[in-house]
């Protein structure tokens, strides 16, 4: 029998194919989808940036006709008037009032409702619900403003509140609200479905029963998921604009009554946008100095729902 060599034993040699071997071509190719990619993020940041240079530029032409103080604490906006007044805080006021109602229809419902499909419904019922919510996202606005007004205010109107006026906050705040109950619906469940099921098995086996573990696991668990979509959704209304041009009215009222008319930032830019003032007049401008106080709102509540994010994250 031949001797073998025990201390330096034969290994054999590994050939990497030809497709794994290192090739030139191949960093240029990676490199380029990096660069693509790149690009295709700083479309996004660059887009942010040009809209907020606009808004403040223009807001800079407007604010040399009008006093800053006098826009931040008027109580009177008729720009389209002989006598223009430029105070912005009607147009803010009905902004909030709206929101506001529509949030109080939207977080508890969308609440209920993703707590339903991510902790009770069966699969296949929620395979069918959560597509079917899904599809008023795809609903036109113009549509549901038609449908405020026309049907929404005369049924109540008919049979709860009989004084209602034809143009008011209450109803678009509703139908906005129920507009936003998909994103969160929809947000809320993906966050509590991601919550890892060896918490909700930790909960049965100290005796609790579903929805016991669905309020005190699930929930502070998915806290910062649910204040995500919490916070989309309320920038969703603050933006909205087609409904509440039809449905809330022109008439710029100081008023945080929900049952009065009012306008909102996004209801007056339209209306101007659409040619009731000169291009370059003061008037015009205005809504540049509204688009910008929009954005400062949009960016305070986003800034704020990031710092809950965190807070909450850092809790649980």
């Amino acid at each position: 029998m031949p001797p073998t060599d025990i201390a330096h034993p034969t290994v054999p040699t590994l050939v990497a194919p030809d497709r794994l071997k290192p090739k030139f071509t191949r960093h240029i190719k990676e490199r380029l989808v990096e660069l693509l990619l790149m690009c295709c993020g700083l479309v996004a940041v660059f887009t942010t940036v040009a809209i907020t240079a606009i808004l403040v530029y223009e807001s800079i032409g407007f604010f040399n006709y009008v006093s800053v103080w006098d826009f931040f604490t008027g109580t009177v906006w008729t720009p389209l008037f002989e006598n223009p007044s430029y105070g912005i805080l009607p147009l803010i006021s009905g902004t909030l009032t709206i929101t506001a109602v529509a949030m109080l229809v939207a977080v508890p419902m969308g609440t209920v409702i993703a707590i339903y499909l991510s902790e009770f419904a069966p699969h296949k019922l929620r395979e069918i619900i959560k597509p079917a919510l899904e599809l008023i996202q795809a609903v036109p606005t113009i549509v549901f403003g038609y449908f405020a007004l026309l049907f929404v205010t005369p049924m109540l109107q008919a049979t709860i509140l009989p004084g209602l006026p034809g143009f008011n906050m209450l109803v678009p705040g509703i139908v906005i609200g129920v507009a936003t109950i998909p994103t969160i619906a929809s947000l809320s469940e993906d966050a509590m479905r991601a919550v890892p099921m060896a918490m909700r098995e930790g909960a049965y086996a100290m005796g609790a029963n579903k929805m016991q573990t669905a309020l005190t696991v699930v929930m502070p668990a998915a806290v910062s998921g649910v204040v995500a979509a919490f916070v989309l959704a309320t920038a969703r209304a603050i933006g909205e604009t087609m409904i509440v041009a039809i449905a809330a009215g022109q008439n710029a009222n100081f008023t945080f009554n929900p049952m009065e008319a009012a306008a909102t930032l996004t209801a007056y830019i339209a209306q101007v946008s659409m040619g009731d003032l000169e291009h370059g007049s003061v008037g015009y401008r205005s809504i540049f100095a509204a688009g910008l106080v929009l954005l400062i709102m949009t960016l305070v509540l986003n800034l704020t729902g990031h710092f809950l994010r965190r807070r909450y994250r850092r809790a649980y």
